[in-house]
């Protein structure tokens, strides 16, 4: 449950859950498979999974937060698939006619196989995980794009009637991140040995590094001719390492064994303790390093 992604949203107005209703909530949008004519489907189901105490409960809670996932299905029908039924069948009738099949017709025709093959079709399944901290009032999506976490955002506020909430980050912080490198990281930050920079004009140039000091003559001279950092990988508290961009979206997510280990003494054969163990931790984890984020980057002065 570990999330690897983050995307930060905070509340724009206190909020609260009624946790009296909120399954009643959740099962305005339960998961169901598609339909035999459907292309997708999605909805809410266990973040424990069925099979525990709570496996047909549409969220988990613990330490004042809330875990949803959101399960998506999507029968994949590939287009040379499609386009070759089509073009047969355009050969044919023009062969039967002798006049060439018009765009529309074609269209149509594209349309009844689409239908015909949907019931034959692969299914994929993917999940987007997130949680509403109501102590730190913010929502956290684990989704490395906006609009997996807006479908996110959007599904979870039609079943709540209400989700008031902005990125945590209204503006861009390049010039924050590009400071990091040429005086010093605050405090409990460490700088590792990737960025990306990027100049600010439209047409500028992108310059990536890995495995490379950040502090060099080479990395200076592109902030010297105007490039700013627009992702950066750090170190936070000895505790989780990431990739910040820009937009305080934060990629590659990885806890160190200071944390992970810390649930070790409970056994694998209780997998709902673990999970339960787990999620607390996390949520305790991430707050924290939302709270340093806010303080950083002085964003509650912006909300």
């Amino acid at each position: 449950m570990w999330f690897k992604n983050l995307k930060l949203y905070r509340f724009t107005q206190p909020f609260t859950l009624d946790t009296e209703k909120l399954q009643l909530m959740m099962e305005t949008m339960p998961f169901r498979h598609c339909g035999a004519q459907e292309i997708s489907s999605m909805g809410f189901v266990s973040p424990i999974g069925r099979g525990s105490k709570s496996g047909d409960q549409l969220y988990h809670a613990a330490s004042n937060a809330f875990w949803f996932t959101l399960k998506r299905e999507d029968k994949i029908l590939p287009a040379s698939v499609i386009n070759a039924e089509l073009a047969e069948k355009v050969a044919q009738i023009e062969q039967e006619t002798g006049t060439p099949v018009a765009k529309k017709a074609q269209k149509e025709i594209k349309e009844e196989i689409l239908h015909r093959l949907l019931p034959r079709a692969f299914n994929k399944h993917a999940f987007i995980n997130g949680y509403i901290s109501l102590d730190q009032q913010i929502v956290v999506v684990d989704a490395s794009a906006d609009g997996s976490a807006e479908v996110f955002l959007a599904t979870l506020r039609k079943c709540l009637g209400s989700l008031p909430v902005v990125p945590f980050a209204k503006s861009q912080q390049q010039e924050i991140l590009t400071d990091w490198v040429l005086k010093d990281a605050p405090e409990g930050i460490e700088l590792l040995d990737e960025a990306e920079f990027k100049s600010p004009a439209d047409d500028g140039g992108i310059v990536r590094c890995k495995q490379q000091n950040l502090d060099a003559d080479e990395i200076l001279a592109h902030i010297q001719a105007g490039k700013w950092v627009q992702k950066i990988a750090v170190a936070y508290q000895e505790r989780l390492t990431c990739i910040i961009e820009e937009d305080l979206s934060i990629k590659r997510l990885k806890f160190t064994d200071l944390v992970t280990q810390q649930n070790e003494d409970i056994s694998k054969e209780e997998m709902s303790a673990r999970l339960d163990a787990d999620f607390t931790l996390f949520v305790s984890e991430i707050d924290a390093f939302a709270r340093d984020l806010d303080k950083i980057f002085s964003l509650s002065s912006d909300a």
